[in-house]
């Protein structure tokens, strides 16, 4: 035994890095992106992004990733944002013509998306017919009020935004949003998380009875995820929550040849 041990341990430092250990550390930032956010928006919508910029930032710790933020998406052409591995809208989309073309043509090009509740309402009046392509579902609907926690489900653990989630867990207070259509009847679409029906009737003032009601899903024909979390200052309370915004990320972030993160089984 006292010759195999020398034996072993002379084997493993010989051993190429990657195959002695499990680290593997960045010599470089991995990826690039650019978080969009409206500072004149309603105040519960502020509240969430000014935490989610923080929340965010921590994740930039060492260097692992560049992390810019605008309030405005003007002057942002489509070169400019190939730069960026993703946009991620706290609450807020492109809404000039310039503006929504250059974010048309980032995305069809194989642009990443990660957006927040707001950042994906539309209705009647937003004339935008991409968008709803895009989305994968119909315009907003109906939404619960006050903002309260919610039992959600998760409809797939498959994916890896969900894999490592619990089947059920409680979210943290939010105003959510129902659509209709609702995005699963569009086969393009992969719902991952939904309001659990056990739910219903669901809310105090504004009060939804029923319906499907997803709340997180990705169109597979883009690089992008949905979450309708982002309303009011208790987003980020939860551990459970935060690892399905960090899941969220690291998916749409994995999926670009260009960047240097990797997710398991993606």
């Amino acid at each position: 035994m006292k010759r195999i041990i020398p034996f072993i341990l002379f084997a493993i430092s010989n051993l190429p890095f990657s195959a002695a250990c499990a680290q593997d550390y960045a010599r470089e930032p991995r990826f690039r992106a650019l978080v969009y956010w409206e500072p004149r928006a309603e105040e519960a919508h502020v509240q969430f992004d000014k935490q989610a910029m923080e929340f965010l930032h921590k994740l930039t710790y060492g260097e692992g990733w560049i992390m810019d933020c605008t309030t405005s998406l003007a002057g942002y052409t489509l070169e400019r944002l190939k730069q960026y591995s993703v946009v991620i809208a706290l609450n807020a989309q492109p809404h000039a013509p310039e503006e929504r073309k250059a974010f048309e043509e980032y995305m069809e090009q194989g642009g990443g998306w990660l957006g927040f509740h707001a950042a994906a309402y539309n209705d009647r009046n937003t004339h935008w017919p991409w968008f709803n392509k895009f989305l994968g579902c119909g315009t907003f609907y109906c939404n619960n009020w006050p903002p309260q926690a919610a039992l959600v489900c998760c409809d797939t653990q498959q994916n890896p935004v969900t894999r490592s989630l619990p089947a059920e867990f409680v979210a943290p207070p939010s105003e959510f949003y129902q659509w209709q259509p609702s995005p699963r009847e569009n086969p393009d679409v992969e719902v991952l998380l939904s309001i659990s029906p056990k739910m219903f009737p669901f809310g105090i003032k504004d009060i939804v009875h029923g319906g499907d009601f997803p709340i997180v899903w990705t169109n597979k024909n883009y690089r992008m995820v949905y979450l309708n979390m982002g309303h009011g200052d208790e987003g980020f309370i939860d551990a459970t929550q935060q690892l399905l915004f960090t899941n969220a990320l690291r998916w749409v972030v994995s999926r670009d040849p260009k960047s240097k993160l990797l997710t398991p089984n993606s």
